[in-house]
């Protein structure tokens, strides 16, 4: 027998009255129900240290799962700043919501716990990536826009193939689209995911798309070339981690699923390119990526049902045929 209707009408109340409170502390949204990032706690750029040689003086903490932290590896990978910078792996605590080190970090178990150390206002969110300074015993920079540009300038060690993200005749181009891409698409698909009602979500969904056909555009003009030029740029960069996440986790999760990727084919074939350069297929974990996402995003997907479909090897060695 069907529950009565007023059984039915209390109880979507209740769920959505609970729904809404879960989403609060998960995504912020302003007035209107589009999601708002919350501010960074060491957000402002500091210059390059005098001892950024120095072996171990500097650590980089990271999470797999992390689009904004794999920005920060992608940077150290691709610049091969390893001898200079050291890189920790942060693991999830989905029952907590936080950050946690496997072994003790600067005496520290958790990533808040580092953060309070470091002089973090209590109510701040300890977020990846962070740039951990042992010389003054604290995080410097948690902005993961502003980490990029100083993992760009750190100083490359001697055996290292010089490498630049801000090409100097790409500059303009290069900020255009990271400003663009910031808003429409790194932070576009938590727009959509934590819309909290359709017109937020419309909004959200169309931009991402709309940005998504431009920089397919871009990459399709000249074969070869990337995203604001011929060379690869913080651009790139910071377009990748989404992309790569897009078929596995933001599309059945956050709703991203208008446009396959394939139909794309300029920026398939430009994930397939930034995938293929060296390092940066060790920086992605797909089965971190779904079991975090799925599994700790609790108001999106109570069951934790890890959705099923095509492994990463597939999305970025093969191409299907168009329709």
């Amino acid at each position: 027998m069907a529950p009565p209707a007023t059984l039915v009408r209390t109880a979507r109340c209740l769920w959505t009255w609970q729904w809404l409170q879960l989403m609060d502390g998960l995504g912020p949204a302003d007035g209107d129900g589009n999601y708002r990032r919350p501010a960074p706690a060491f957000a402002e750029l500091p210059r390059v240290p005098h001892d950024a040689n120095t072996a171990d003086a500097h650590v980089l903490i990271v999470g797999r799962s992390c689009p904004w932290a794999h920005r920060a590896w992608l940077v150290w990978t691709l610049r091969q700043l390893a001898p200079a910078i050291a890189l920790v792996v942060a693991e999830p605590d989905p029952a907590a919501g936080r950050w946690c080190f496997s072994e003790p970090f600067e005496g520290c178990r958790t990533l808040a716990e580092l953060y309070r150390s470091s002089g973090a206002d209590p109510t701040a969110r300890a977020t990846v990536p962070a740039l951990y300074s042992r010389s003054q015993g604290r995080i410097v920079l948690n902005e993961s826009a502003r980490l990029i540009e100083l993992l760009n300038r750190w100083p490359q060690p001697p055996t290292a193939a010089p490498l630049n993200l801000e090409p100097q005749g790409q500059h303009g181009a290069t900020q255009r689209w990271r400003d663009e891409l910031q808003h429409n698409v790194n932070d576009g698909v938590y727009r959509c995911g934590f819309a909290r009602n359709q017109a937020a979500y419309d909004r959200a969904e169309a931009a991402l798309f709309a940005t998504l056909r431009r920089a397919d555009a871009a990459v399709a003009q000249k074969p070869g070339a990337w995203l604001s030029g011929p060379e690869l740029s913080l651009a790139d960069v910071v377009l990748f981690p989404t992309l790569i996440r897009l078929e596995l986790v933001y599309a059945p999760l956050f709703g991203c699923s208008r446009v396959p990727l394939w139909q794309l084919d300029g920026l398939w074939r430009w994930r397939q390119r930034f995938y293929a350069l060296e390092g940066v297929a060790a920086s992605c974990w797909p089965e971190a990526w779904q079991r975090d996402y799925f599994g700790a995003l609790f108001p999106l997907n109570p069951g934790g049902i890890v959705r099923a479909g095509a492994p990463l090897a597939t999305l970025v060695q093969g191409r299907p045929e168009r329709a």
